[in-house]
C-alpha cells in the first residue's frame, strides 16, 4: 500500500471499505504530515485536529455498524477559509474578520459533513479571494511545494499547496477568475470551476457574486468528480442555484473521447506564454488527438478583452459586497469618536492594499458619470464573450487552452506590478464571465524549469460530464498525475 498521505480519495475510500485502513489512521497520518510540513509551506490558517480525529472515530463506528453515510465516509478534507464553518474561525484571509466565529455552515460544508468527511481545518488564501499568488493574505505567505521560493497560485493557494504536499487528499476552493484552476496548474493538481450555479454559494463570503463558484482541488480527475458530486445540486438558500438533482459525475467517466471535437483558441496562440508551457500544451493537443478527438481552431475574438472587462465587473461587485465589513456587526473594530471615524479606521486597518485597490476601482466604475463608460461597457463585453463561446460550441464539444501562461513565479516577483499579476489569469477569466465549466489537469513539467503546467478544458454550461470524461482520458493516458513524477520533491 502506498504512503497514506499520497493516496487519493478514491483509494482511501476503497481502503476504508475493505477494512485495510480506519479513518482514525488516515486522519492521524495527515495530521502528522501537516505537522512536518506546514511550518515551511504555510497552508493552514486554522487547524481543527481534535475535531477531525473525533469525526474520524465516529466515521469508523458508522462503518463498523454498517451505517456509512457515503462511499467517502471517513475521508478527511479541508476548506478554503471563505467557507463559513459553524463554531470554527472564518476570516477570508482578512484581518477585518479576525476572531469571527460563524453560527452556521455553508452549504458546501454542510453537504461535506453529511457525507461524513472529517474537517482538518481552514486554508490560507488571498484576502477576500483577491489575488493570483496568495501573497495578499492578511496573515501569512503560502509557498509552492514544488519550489518553496515560488508562489502556489491564488487565490486558493493554501488549498492547492495542502493537497499537492499530501496534507489532505482533497480540498474545497473557490474560483472567481481562475482561483482554483491557476493554482491547480502551478501545483500539478486537478482543479474544477463548475458551471455557475452548479454548487451553492450559500455561506461563501462573497467577492463578486455573479462570478464566484466553489470547486474541488484534488490530485486526480476522479477525485474532483467525486467531491463535486457530494456538494453539487440545487439549494433553496441560493437564488442562483440551478434546479435539479445532484449529478452522477463518476458515471461513464472512463468512456473515452473517440469522436469528440475539441477547439483550440486562435486568439490564445502566442499570448505571452512561456516556451515550456507552449511545448507541453502542444503535446497535450496531440495526445488528445491520438485518443480519438479531432482538434480544430476556433476564433473567440472577445476573449482578448476578458481581463479589462473582468477588472471592472469584479471590483464593482466587491465594492458593494465588502461594504458590510464596517466594524459594527462582526469581525475586528478600531474605535473612533463617532461611527464615521470608527468605520473609516476599521476599514483602513482591516483591509489590505489589494482589497482597497479593488474597492476604489469598483466604486469609481459605478459612480455617476462613469457607469456607462466603464461598468456598462464591461457588461457588454461579457455578453460578447458568452456569444462567442456559444458560436464556438456549434462547431466543437470542448475548448482547450493552457491554464496559465507561465509556471509558478517567484515570491515577490509581481507584488509591485498589479498588471503582471492580473495577466496570470488571462486564460481563465473569460470562463467566469460566461459562467461555463472548466477544468485544469496536469500536463507535465516544463522543459524550461521543471515546474508544473496545466491543460484547461472548457465545457458548455452544465456539460461537466463531457469535461470530466476528456480530462480523465488525458490524465490516464499521460500517466503523470498518479506517478512519482507528479508529486513534489518533499
Amino acid at each position: 500500500m502506498a504512503e497514506i498521505h499520497w493516496m487519493t480519495a478514491m483509494e482511501l475510500a476503497a481502503a476504508l471499505e475493505s477494512g485495510d485502513l480506519s479513518s482514525r489512521e488516515i486522519t492521524e497520518a495527515l495530521v502528522a504530515r501537516t505537522d512536518a510540513l506546514d511550518e515551511t509551506l504555510g497552508t493552514y490558517l486554522h487547524r481543527t485536529t481534535e475535531r477531525a480525529l473525533a469525526e474520524a472515530g465516529e466515521a469508523d463506528a458508522r462503518r463498523k455498524a454498517g451505517e456509512a453515510k457515503s462511499r467517502f465516509d471517513g475521508v478527511p478534507l479541508a476548506y478554503k477559509d471563505l467557507f463559513i464553518t459553524k463554531g470554527v474561525p472564518t476570516t477570508s484571509g482578512s484581518k477585518i474578520l479576525k476572531g469571527f466565529v460563524p453560527p452556521y455552515d455553508a452549504t458546501v460544508v454542510a453537504r461535506s459533513h453529511e457525507a461524513g468527511l472529517p474537517m482538518l481545518g481552514k486554508l490560507n488564501m488571498d484576502e477576500f479571494a483577491m489575488g493570483s499568488s496568495t501573497e495578499n493574505s492578511g496573515y501569512q505567505l503560502t509557498r509552492n511545494p514544488w519550489d518553496t521560493e515560488r508562489v502556489p497560485g491564488g487565490s486558493s493557494g493554501g488549498s492547492a499547496a495542502a493537497v499537492a504536499s499530501g496534507m489532505t487528499p482533497w480540498a474545497w476552493g473557490t474560483d472567481t477568475g481562475g482561483s482554483i484552476r491557476q493554482p491547480a496548474s502551478l501545483c500539478s493538481l486537478v482543479g474544477v470551476k463548475p458551471t455557475y450555479g452548479f454548487v451553492s454559494r450559500y455561506g461563501m463570503i462573497a467577492f463578486a457574486s455573479s462570478l464566484d463558484q466553489a470547486g474541488p482541488l484534488t490530485r486526480t480527475v476522479a477525485d474532483s468528480a467525486a467531491l463535486l458530486e457530494i456538494a453539487a445540486g440545487h439549494d433553496e438558500m441560493d437564488s442562483t442555484s440551478i434546479p435539479g438533482d445532484r449529478p452522477a459525475l463518476l458515471d461513464g467517466i472512463d468512456g473515452g473521447i473517440d469522436g469528440l471535437r475539441i477547439g483550440v483558441v486562435k486568439e490564445f496562440s502566442g499570448a505571452g506564454s512561456d516556451p515550456g508551457v507552449t511545448t507541453l500544451i502542444d503535446q497535450a493537443y496531440a495526445r488528445l488527438e491520438k485518443l480519438g478527438a479531432t482538434i480544430e481552431e476556433v476564433s473567440l475574438p472577445s476573449f482578448e478583452h476578458g481581463i479589462p472587462a473582468y477588472y471592472l465587473i469584479a471590483p464593482a461587485e466587491c465594492s458593494s459586497n465588502l461594504a458590510r465589513f464596517d466594524g459594527v456587526r462582526y469581525g475586528a473594530r478600531v474605535e473612533g469618536d463617532d461611527i464615521i471615524r470608527m468605520t473609516s479606521r476599521t476599514r483602513a486597518q482591516g483591509f489590505g492594499p489589494e482589497v482597497k485597490r479593488r474597492i476604489m476601482l469598483g466604486t469609481y466604475a459605478l459612480s455617476a458619470g462613469y457607469y456607462d463608460a466603464y461598468y456598462g461597457k464591461a457588461q457588454k463585453v461579457r455578453t460578447l464573450i458568452t456569444s462567442d463561446l456559444a458560436a464556438a460550441y456549434e462547431k466543437v464539444d470542448l475548448i482547450a487552452s493552457p491554464t496559465s501562461p507561465t509556471t509558478a513565479f517567484k515570491l515577490g516577483e509581481r507584488t509591485d506590478d498589479p498588471m503582471a499579476m492580473y495577466l496570470s489569469d488571462i486564460f481563465t477569466v473569460p470562463v467566469n464571465l460566461a459562467g461555463n465549466a472548466a477544468i485544469s489537469v496536469p500536463a507535465g513539467l516544463s522543459p524550461d524549469d521543471g515546474l508544473p503546467v496545466g491543460l484547461q478544458l472548457i465545457a458548455k454550461s452544465l456539460d461537466e460530464p463531457t469535461m470530466f470524461k476528456a480530462a480523465y482520458a488525458f490524465e490516464q493516458d499521460l500517466g503523470f498525475a498518479t506517478s512519482d513524477k507528479g508529486r513534489p520533491p518533499l
